[in-house]
């Protein structure tokens, strides 16, 4: 069985519940820590989810907020139903396959 696991970012909420309302609060913080991000980078970070994070900015974000890594990321996990077809087998070819195939070429001489 497949599983569909996702995340929420928190980030926004545990910087709230320590009284830092924008981004730009963040980055004298972080640079305290070693961490060098634009205004605007720490802006996407805040207001964003971030796809990919280095574990230097998370251990520097959790080090701000006296948080863990689970506080700022909430994870989910389900059961992805499977599709089945209406036999239970394997859908078969469309009939008209041989019409994508391509045809050897043929080389005529010059007449």
């Amino acid at each position: 069985m497949k599983r569909k696991v996702g995340y929420t970012w928190r980030l926004r909420e545990v910087m709230a519940q320590h009284q830092i309302f924008s981004a730009t609060e963040l980055v004298p913080l972080l640079r305290e820590r070693g961490i060098d991000l634009s205004a605007s980078q720490v802006h996407r970070l805040v207001s964003g989810t971030p796809e990919r994070l280095s574990l230097q900015v998370m251990a520097a974000l959790c080090d701000i907020l006296s948080r863990t890594p689970a506080a700022l990321l909430a994870t989910t996990a389900e059961n992805a139903g499977v599709r089945k077809t209406a036999t239970g087998d394997l859908p078969a070819p469309p009939a008209n396959v041989a019409k994508f195939r391509p045809r050897a070429a043929r080389i005529l001489p010059d007449a």
